[in-house]
């Protein structure tokens, strides 16, 4: 059935099945939806190879100052414990510390910086602070960007239809997704790999994953074990607690980005959004408040995205001008969603397909 259903049809009585099994995929390769070719926006190749540019010197910035906020605030919360001082120190520091989830994103790419060794090494960094294992994570997100909101191919499809508010409440503070995460390193540490990881890690990274795996759960066990030894929750509360409670906003952002819209289309302007934030979110979230230039065209680097936005923007749908405005959409959305799974938000197309100069995943790293 077509999820882009008319607001006079009527609800369906079942809704998509969302499990990443053979049958499912194939499913949508018959649709032509697997592996396909997305719309482009045009861009001159010479504007796009100047925004393709890699630089250390903006990451290094850029996780210069994130790495020294969150030690500067690590400091005074450690110092305030067990005072009401250290509540907003540690709250800075559970946000900064969530914003790994952004880091570890786009570093997945490759792109942040020129040099390989740095993004890698601050890609495993990122990884292990929010709780995906660096190995799986690549590759997951990988097939999320080949095969994004394509039901029964993308591993990542943050809001199945109909949608669960409960699930969503509790992934603010990572109550769900966490837990899922920690179980699922925890059986790669074991040696247990499932159909559905298979499905998109190559065997030839499975062993990478496992011993990579067994090193997150051995550093999970010493926190612990510290916590234990020293009678006190501040190792937990400095390494494994922070990406719980600096959650929400970290949530907040990522929800915006795919929630509502439309599955199974070929074209990044109907199931991403583009949201204008200020500085602060900007830097939490590394610019992916640009997500439909993002995804169109994945080689850019996080700090050429706003340059990239300004090329395209007079092809795309306007952006969203806040954050609350994107989510004084999302949340009707998921409401309407859970009577009728196959509606979906319609953004509108500013203008008519045009050719594309670039492949949008041209030159695309996995490691």
């Amino acid at each position: 059935m077509n999820p882009n259903n008319h607001d006079d049809a009527p609800p369906p009585r079942s809704h998509a099945d969302y499990r990443l099994s053979a049958e499912n995929r194939a499913r949508a390769a018959h649709r032509g939806l697997v592996s396909a070719q997305w719309h482009a926006c045009h861009v001159d190749r010479k504007v796009m190879k100047d925004l393709m540019k890699r630089s250390d010197r903006p990451a290094l910035l850029n996780m210069a100052l994130w790495f020294g906020l969150m030690i500067a605030s690590a400091l005074v919360a450690g110092l305030t414990w067990g005072t009401l001082w250290c509540i907003p120190a540690f709250a800075l520091y559970g946000v900064l510390f969530a914003a790994s989830d952004h880091r570890a994103h786009e570093l997945s790419h490759g792109t942040p910086f020129k040099t390989r060794w740095l993004n890698d090494v601050f890609y495993q960094i990122a990884a292990f602070m929010t709780f995906h294992e660096a190995t799986y994570w690549r590759w997951s997100h990988t097939r999320h960007h080949t095969d994004t909101l394509v039901v029964g191919s993308d591993p990542e499809i943050a809001a199945p239809r109909p949608p669960s508010i409960l699930n969503m409440l509790l992934d603010a503070f990572g109550l769900r997704s966490a837990p899922l995460e920690m179980a699922r390193t925890l059986r790669h540490a074991l040696g247990i790999v499932n159909a559905e990881t298979r499905s998109f890690v190559p065997e030839s990274a499975l062993p990478r994953m496992i011993w990579s795996s067994r090193v997150y759960v051995l550093i999970w066990a010493a926190t612990v074990a510290s916590c234990f030894a020293l009678g006190s929750l501040l190792p937990a509360m400095f390494l494994l607690l922070p990406r719980l409670y600096g959650g929400p906003i970290t949530q907040a952002l990522n929800l915006t980005q795919h929630t509502g819209l439309t599955e199974n289309v070929l074209d990044h302007r109907l199931n991403c959004r583009t949201v204008y934030l200020g500085p602060f979110l900007r830097f939490v979230y590394m610019n992916m408040n640009y997500h439909i230039e993002h995804h169109m065209f994945p080689m850019v680097p996080y700090h050429a995205l706003p340059r990239l936005h300004a090329v395209i923007k007079d092809q795309c749908p306007p952006p969203y001008p806040s954050l609350w405005a994107a989510w004084r959409e999302i949340i009707p959305a998921v409401l309407r969603q859970r009577r009728d799974p196959y509606w979906s938000v319609h953004r509108p197309l500013r203008a008519a397909p045009q050719p594309a100069s670039a492949s949008p995943m041209a030159g695309h790293e996995v490691a």
